[in-house]
């Protein structure tokens, strides 16, 4: 289950580009807090602190405890804007939650036992086509993420999110759609194999259709 963090937070007592760019000079971060049919909170937090929360890997799916004004405010980030140039976090969205709200997150798959494999043993390649889940759970069980396990798949298998096993409680956020998260394909060279294998269709050379037209003008003589 994701963790829940807190990050104290102060007022923003200005707004405007030129306001924004002063609270990034003292290394502050313009933020806000919406939701739950309350009024906005426009706040900013201190970048190293959301810096370091960021790399966890865990930041958009974990439950965020605005401290603000001595009163939390439970939350779920929704939306960071970076430096295009360096990197480092330029604004965030909050959205306000109740503690056991549905929430919509979006969670990162895990592959384990990958040595389990035929397919992948044989040299086939796991081809991942969903690297993240949206999913629809209660914020108090929010999961961090998602494992699959790559037991007896071969070349040619399909994992759909119908066979995924998800937590208790948690669903796909599209549940009309069984689609497709990885597949186990076969490596280049061994598809370059298989075609160098398999018979040809009997297709003749110039050099053969010439030699069977000789051939058909001497039996004609």
């Amino acid at each position: 289950m994701s963790e829940q963090l807190t990050l104290p937070a102060e007022a923003r007592d200005r707004a405007g580009k030129g306001a924004s760019r002063a609270l990034r000079r003292e290394g502050r971060v313009p933020a806000v807090v919406y939701g739950e049919k309350k009024e906005p909170l426009s706040i900013h937090v201190e970048e190293k602190l959301l810096s370091k929360m960021l790399s966890t890997g865990h930041f958009m799916n974990s439950v965020i405890m605005i401290d603000f004004q001595g009163k939390p405010h439970r939350t779920l980030p929704k939306a960071v804007d970076f430096h295009p140039v360096s990197s480092r976090p330029i604004h965030v969205d909050f959205l306000r939650i109740g503690e056991h709200a549905q929430v919509h997150v979006n969670v990162p798959v895990r592959f384990d036992n990958e040595e389990a494999s035929p397919g992948l043993k044989r040299g086939g390649v796991l081809n991942v086509v969903q690297h993240e889940l949206e999913l629809i759970c209660d914020a108090a069980s929010i999961p961090n993420e998602i494992h699959i396990p790559l037991d007896g798949l071969e070349i040619g298998d399909s994992i759909h999110i119908s066979t995924v096993k998800l937590p208790q409680g948690v669903v796909p956020a599209n549940a009309e759609e069984d689609f497709t998260v990885a597949t186990i394909v076969a490596p280049s060279a061994m598809k370059a194999e298989e075609e160098v294998a398999a018979p040809a269709d009997a297709v003749p050379t110039v050099e053969e259709g010439e030699a069977e037209a000789e051939a058909e003008g001497q039996s004609e003589e």
